[in-house]
């Protein structure tokens, strides 16, 4: 019995061969017509179907493949990610860099590859209606005739991606020239000093009562990102009452994801500023919008310019918390009133899961005017599970390994992921001892019970790390990544990050970095990427 049933498995193992490499059946000049809508904040694909009982593969790759294309063998060296099904379409939920290209195969029951790959598909050309959409901002605050601002009015548009500041131009007529780059000729002023998605402007001494605005998004070497938004008119009623308050800008609550540990608090400015004060209370303010500090306060810290705080200090003790911010002038006096008192909670169930520990490449922020308050420069905002940031700006190895105890123990997380040694590294730290303390980390998560996930450095690009910082890296920075990264491939669970942000010369690409250092939206969408196609392998 067993004779025969072998035989029988002989026999349609070699007819499925035969049926799947002989020319005549065509099976091998089978290749999909693939064809991908971008709906939704979903990729959908659907391609031809093979005459032939089969499996489908969409491979995300690194790069176009080229003269590779027809290949019947990946590089997988350059495949990011791959999903296997056996329909014919397929949605993925995932925010894919535009930098990266899909592509479909045919497989048969024995894992063989059937005929020939798909043309390869740009995702930059999926999106790319949407991504001009998103260059050119749109005004979200309205000031109509029957709703006008009071003299200094708040101007709020939609975030552009990879903008590190924006021009905003007040116009005494609609513009000659919508939707383009240059200035318009009508343009009463205009001002560059903008580093968010919003602007108070001081219309104190403005004569009028009506106006038109504009604004464009602008790159690190002050070139335009896309084009002016549409111009919106603006209405002003001088007699209104004026309350000059900040306005939170911090992304974790509308995003329902957690305050990091060391927690970053955004605001949009208020005119006349040179300062601001932040606290942090344990119940909410008695006196909103007032002036005075509260009673509830817990922490407290002034700000120099700027509209970001970085807390130094942890906060893990579990609770509800709240914070604001009001805005001081050059003698310490407020200016204004405190902004709207905002919640958050502290709970160590958020990292019973996951949990990241790094430093600012980890901690969240990029494209130089981005702190980890935006979402879209986190790389936990593209993970596809929960996972709690404890990581801390400015971060070394060795204040990673000194703080461990404190800030991730009281989580005990399941998966630790750690990344860290870059600033020591880049600042002449020798890779030695980075390799010790990181090896340290590893020892202490697994005498927790914790299983440790490490990923390899990015490289870094050291002109764009001088031009944005005028800081030095040292000049052996290669070799000494290079060997921190061969200790992380020693060990028993990580993912390599640092292939496919690598260019020709080993370095970190701009467009993946524009200070060389901190990972844009777009290098934090394929660290995601590859941290969740990789996550299965390194957790199971």
């Amino acid at each position: 019995m067993m004779k025969k049933f072998f035989l029988l498995i002989s026999l349609l193992t070699t007819l499925l061969y035969f049926i799947e490499t002989n020319e005549n059946i065509g099976l091998s000049n089978y290749k999909p017509l693939v064809n991908v809508n971008y709906i939704a904040n979903h990729y959908i694909l659907t391609w031809s179907k093979i005459p032939y009982l089969a499996y489908y593969e969409v491979e995300v790759l690194n790069h176009n493949p080229g003269k590779e294309q027809d290949s019947k063998s990946s590089n997988l060296s350059s495949r990011i990610a791959k999903y296997r099904t056996f329909d014919t379409t397929i949605k993925i939920d995932q925010n894919f860099p535009d930098s990266t290209y899909l592509r479909v195969s045919a497989h048969s029951l024995f894992h063989q590859p059937l005929g020939l790959y798909s043309d390869s598909i740009s995702i930059s050309e999926i999106n790319i209606n949407h991504q001009q959409a998103r260059q050119k901002p749109i005004a979200t605050t309205s000031y109509p005739q029957d709703a006008p601002a009071p003299s200094i009015p708040l101007l709020k548009w939609t975030i552009v991606p990879g903008a590190v500041y924006y021009e905003i131009e007040f116009l005494s007529s609609p513009a000659e020239n919508p939707n383009d780059v240059k200035p318009s000729v009508y343009q009463i002023s205009s001002s560059r000093e903008v580093f968010t998605n919003a602007y108070s402007v001081d219309l104190t001494r403005y004569p009028g009562n009506h106006l038109y605005w504009r604004v464009r998004a602008l790159n690190f070497a002050d070139n335009p990102i896309g084009v002016f938004s549409d111009v919106a008119e603006l209405f002003i009623d001088h007699t209104l009452p004026q309350v000059l308050k900040p306005i939170s800008n911090t992304g974790y609550k509308e995003a329902k994801m957690p305050m990091p540990l060391y927690p970053v608090y955004s605001w949009i400015p208020i005119p006349g500023a040179v300062s601001y004060e932040v606290e942090v209370t344990t119940r909410p303010p008695e006196n909103p919008n007032g002036i005075q500090p509260s009673k509830y306060q817990i922490r407290q810290q002034v700000i120099h310019g700027g509209s970001d705080c970085y807390d130094e200090e942890p906060l893990i003790t579990p609770g509800t918390y709240y914070w604001r911010v009001r805005g001081l002038d050059n003698s310490g006096k407020p200016i204004g009133v405190y902004s709207d008192a905002e919640e958050f909670v502290v709970d160590l169930a958020a990292g019973k899961y996951a949990a990241t520990l790094g430093d600012s490449i980890s901690h969240g922020g990029g494209a130089i005017s981005y702190s980890p308050a935006d979402l879209e420069y986190s790389f936990q905002t593209y993970l596809s599970f929960p996972t709690i940031n404890l990581a801390k700006s400015g971060d070394t190895s060795e204040t990673m390994l000194e703080r461990f105890n404190n800030d991730v123990l009281p989580y005990h997380p399941k998966f630790l992921i750690i990344m860290g040694g870059s600033n020591s590294l880049r600042g002449g730290v020798p890779a030695t001892q980075v390799i010790k303390e990181l090896a340290a980390m590893r020892d202490k998560c697994l005498a927790n019970g914790i299983r440790p996930i490490f990923l390899t450095l990015p490289p870094i690009n050291p002109n764009g790390i001088n031009q944005a910082f005028n800081e030095e890296t040292v000049p052996d920075w290669q070799k000494q990544f290079a060997d921190v990264n061969s200790f992380i491939r020693q060990q028993r669970y990580y993912i390599d990050l640092e292939p496919y942000f690598m260019d020709e010369n080993h370095e970190l690409p701009p467009h993946y970095a524009t200070d060389g250092l901190h990972l844009d939206s777009e290098g934090k969408k394929l660290m995601g990427l590859i941290i969740n196609s990789n996550w299965a392998k390194v957790t199971k």
